[in-house]
């Protein structure tokens, strides 16, 4: 005998045929690649139409806790990070027990909602009280079901739409790379009376670093290495801007102290101050066997000379970019230079640290260069960059690493 409206077959196959109209409705939206708002309208209706509930809070965790579907409450519930954030519940709950903050006590129950062990939503709900008496409330279990549906297709939107983002990032960075690889010189001399070695290892798909050589007419040489703060796409943005300034007014001059006083005015322009580039700038004049060079706030290369003389090149100005004009700038002449190396590199090469937070430091580089000074710059880098992983262990870099040599000998020697 039938003693209510629930145990009824014909109502149990209207609540079965309703539930299944349900789930098809949100999977033909969800099929449709419905938006994510459309998706929480559809999810609004079913549950305040069909479902006899009578207050409804949907809320959904993506790096905070935020507000998605509400209908018949008292309170907005506009912000709800602070009060979700330490509850912690693994089952349909009344919101009577005491974990619940007040703020959620107009509802009857939360129900938790998980995907692969993850907490992605809280649902909290009043059902029609009248149905509930009559034993027709809607299973808590369905609307778990149902929410589920809705909350994990959503997710996986966006999850894809952000595989999307990174693949046309990706892309972008492998055609930024192409271009940054074309800044540097094509070809470098490697020959019996000048050889010039350099090697390039990114942090990231680009970098701020940058090298140049270029051969002028008279057996004049420019040599460059420079750093841009920072890193990735922006750091390589400014560099290539820097290149193509530097490759335009070494056609117009050699003069170091207008070529070094011009990027600085030229950087400043663009940027007002906001960044800088380190860098060494110098000229050697194969037929007068001299060194010009100035240092721009950059870690100072090593020149290692026949004759003994060997130093690091500090002479120079601060930091190009900053300053409208530069608050001060010299240059050196080194005589007597027909045999001889310079060595340059970026900040990540003495930074590089292992797992202790140690840094490789100035004194081991110089160790090792010392110690291969008269061998072929290629085999010098190999040493050193060996050394370096040696020092280092697992520990990656933290910045990129430029490696710049320029070995000369004269041919009367």
């Amino acid at each position: 005998m039938i003693t209510s409206l629930a145990e009824s077959p014909e109502y149990q196959l209207h609540v079965k045929q309703m539930e299944l109209n349900s789930l098809l409705e949100v999977t033909q939206a969800i099929n449709n690649n419905l938006p994510e708002e459309a998706l929480y309208k559809i999810y609004h209706f079913i549950l305040r139409g069909n479902l006899h509930i009578n207050k409804l809070l949907l809320c959904i965790y993506q790096d905070r806790w935020e507000k998605k579907a509400v209908f018949g409450t008292t309170s907005s519930f506009d912000h709800v990070h602070e009060d979700l954030i330490s509850l912690d519940l693994k089952e349909v709950t009344s919101t009577e027990n005491e974990q619940v903050p007040v703020i959620f006590q107009e509802f009857d129950e939360i129900i938790p909602v998980y995907h692969r062990d993850a907490l992605l939503a809280y649902v909290f709900l009043s059902q029609n009280q009248i149905a509930y008496r009559e034993g027709i409330a809607t299973d808590t279990k369905f609307i778990q079901t149902l929410t589920n549906l809705i909350v994990v297709a959503i997710e996986n939107k966006k999850l894809a739409a952000k595989q999307m983002e990174q693949e046309a990032l990706n892309r972008e960075l492998q055609i930024a790379k192409r271009v940054q690889e074309r800044l540097f010189p094509k070809k470098l001399p490697d020959n019996p009376y000048i050889t010039v070695k350099a090697d390039y290892f990114p942090h990231q798909s680009v970098s701020g670093d940058y090298y140049d050589f270029i051969a002028l007419p008279d057996e004049k040489y420019f040599v460059c290495i420079a750093d841009v703060s920072g890193k990735g796409i922006p750091a390589a943005l400014l560099m290539s801007n820097f290149q193509a300034s530097l490759r335009i007014l070494i056609r117009q001059t050699t003069d170091l102290l207008r070529i070094v006083s011009e990027l600085n005015h030229t950087l400043y322009e663009i940027l007002g101050g906001e960044r800088f580039i380190t860098g060494f700038f110098a000229l050697y004049d194969h037929r007068a066997h001299t060194l010009t060079y100035i240092n721009a706030g950059h870690h100072p290369p090593l020149l290692i000379n026949e004759s003994g003389d060997n130093r690091w090149l500090k002479t120079g100005t601060t930091v190009i970019g900053i300053f409208d004009s530069l608050p001060f700038i010299n240059y050196e002449v080194v005589e007597n230079v027909s045999h001889f190396l310079l060595f340059g590199y970026t900040d990540g090469v003495v930074e590089a640290c292992n797992n202790t937070e140690e840094e490789y430091g100035d004194e081991r580089m110089e160790e090792v260069i010392k110690e291969f000074s008269q061998e072929k710059p290629s085999y010098l880098h190999q040493k050193l960059i060996e050394s370096i992983h040696d020092f280092c262990g697992n520990t990656p870099f933290r910045d990129d690493v430029t490696l710049l040599t320029l070995k000369v000998s004269s041919p009367d020697k």
